[in-house]
């Protein structure tokens, strides 16, 4: 079992601010390392502190933003866990709360690329032995992506579920899944939440498909009437999907609707999300930076912070103890 002192934590550059939230949960400081630009977009990121026979945590976020590309951040992140393995690191582990590519697991059209896949197969290539990433896309894909690379996924639905916990009143709540491939999402998160406020908590789904970027689908099953709707999801991009959620919910009777995801993209700025179609409410963690948004965004949106359970999850593991021990199963 290893000791507290040969656990090191970096955070790249472009993830610093939630690295430096997680490094203060546990307890610790972010370790230093250099990160150079060339000409020709080349880069280079190397260790300041020795990490040979030490557990090494490096995050970093796989989103896209104006500075750098997701692919930049992913190439960023693997060259670097090569550098620390040369170096001699005992065990790296990538923490990719946000991991790119992850929406593209499986075939939908002939020759079709598994983008998920071929991500891990990068990891492992780099000596990874680890991957830690939050509220991914498909679970199971994600899981059966890797072979020779341990992967753990945190589930943000206890997070959330103790969020509504101490915001809603006696009002009566149903739990909406805005598609068919994230109802055991939504289903864990309806439990836990049950559980949390003591009393029944309704269900719905809404009928979703996906072609060209075109969003189709009318279905909707399940009974919001006369509740405050709650839309969980694992991300929101352009806003669509959530939008077409909401609107559905309320054409059944919803009397409120609360949109809660945990990757906040808000590709564009996402501006119909908070204009009058989209939901009442929107909620995010902090894993993402919340920037570009329109003004009026603030009276709707509300972040929550996962950086103390990605910690949690982070020490557990320096520690070999068990992670299923403090995350939700369904």
């Amino acid at each position: 079992m290893a000791s507290s002192t040969d656990l090191i934590l970096f955070a790249l550059d472009a993830s610093r601010n939630f690295g430096e939230a997680v490094a203060c949960h546990i307890g610790r400081s972010l370790a230093a390392h250099e990160e150079r630009d060339f000409d020709g977009g080349e880069h280079k990121t190397r260790p300041l502190v020795e990490v040979a026979g030490r557990s090494v945590f490096v995050i970093q976020n796989l989103d896209g933003d104006t500075r750098q590309s997701a692919n930049d951040k992913l190439i960023r992140l693997l060259f670097f866990a090569g550098t620390l393995k040369d170096a001699g690191a005992a065990r790296v582990t990538a923490v990719t709360p946000y991991l790119a590519y992850s929406r593209k697991d499986r075939r939908t059209k002939p020759r079709d690329p598994v983008s998920s896949r071929y991500v891990a197969t990068l990891f492992e290539a780099m000596r990874i032995d680890c991957v830690l990433t939050c509220e991914v896309h498909n679970l199971s894909a994600f899981e059966n992506a890797f072979r020779s690379c341990r992967p753990e996924h945190v589930s943000t639905a206890e997070l959330f579920a103790d969020h509504f916990a101490g915001q809603l009143g006696d009002e009566p709540i149903a739990v909406v899944s805005p598609d068919s491939g994230g109802d055991r999402r939504a289903e864990l998160f309806r439990k836990l939440l049950e559980k949390r406020i003591g009393r029944s908590v309704g269900k719905a789904v809404l009928e979703k498909h996906r072609s060209m970027g075109i969003v189709s689908g009318t279905l909707f099953a399940g009974d919001v009437g006369g509740r405050t709707a709650i839309i969980i999801d694992d991300l929101i991009s352009s806003g669509t999907t959530i939008i077409r959620a909401a609107q559905a919910c309320r054409d059944a009777g919803a009397t409120r609707v609360i949109a809660a995801a945990t990757h906040g993209l808000f590709t564009g700025g996402a501006p119909a999300l908070f204009g009058p179609e989209g939901p009442d409410e929107v909620i995010v963690t902090n894993i993402l930076p919340v920037i570009g948004l329109p003004g009026r965004a603030a009276a709707k949106l509300k972040v929550v912070s996962v950086a103390g359970l990605v910690g949690d999850v982070i020490a557990c593991l320096h520690a070999g103890g068990a992670v299923v021990d403090l995350l939700p199963y369904d």
